[in-house]
């Protein structure tokens, strides 16, 4: 079962990598609607290891899994799979939420107010595309028992979103929402 394993997470690993070029190019769109309206954009600097970290998540999980071996264990594997599926959920349900609010980067639009439908209306639930994100993180690692990844990665991310949210935070306060919790993440 290990090799067919092996294939089924790799297909399932570059299914991921292919709904993110789906999502940079949705971010692309979406970034020329806002910059067509003055849109500014916050947090620069960080974006460029975002993605770095992003890529890296899923090439280890093919390293790990390619060159550690792992089994596959059934009860994790698809309990992993089905927390993986669910984020991908909840992030394509933020992004049509958002509309062409939604962005893999910060970009404020001056004059549009905060998203308060989909998981935006939940406030108490301040960030729900990140939510997706530290899921995923976790979860498509475990899918295959690629724990090193799950852990770096999810370590790594923690750090990146402190700066993330911090940053997204203070540019939600130009779209009048001096708390910096709601709107586009």
């Amino acid at each position: 079962m290990t090799g067919t394993s092996l294939l089924l997470f790799t297909a399932l690993v570059l299914t991921v990598g292919a709904e993110r070029v789906a999502e940079l190019v949705v971010a692309r769109r979406n970034a020329r609607w806002s910059f067509a309206r003055g849109g500014r954009e916050h947090g620069v600097g960080h974006y460029p290891v975002m993605v770095v970290l992003h890529t890296g998540l899923l090439l280890g999980c093919l390293v790990e899994v390619w060159t550690l071996r792992p089994d596959f264990v059934p009860v994790l594997g698809w309990s992993m799979l089905a927390l993986a599926l669910a984020a991908q959920g909840l992030r394509w349900w933020c992004i049509a939420s958002l509309g062409h609010q939604w962005n893999t980067r910060v970009i404020i639009v001056p004059g549009l107010t905060l998203v308060a439908r989909g998981p935006y209306r939940l406030r108490w639930l301040r960030h729900p595309n990140y939510v997706a994100v530290v899921v995923e993180g976790f979860a498509l690692p475990l899918v295959h028992t690629a724990w090193v990844t799950a852990l770096v990665f999810s370590v790594a991310n923690a750090a990146l979103l402190t700066v993330r949210i911090r940053t997204e935070n203070r540019a939600l306060t130009e779209l009048g929402d001096p708390t910096g919790v709601a709107g586009p993440s």
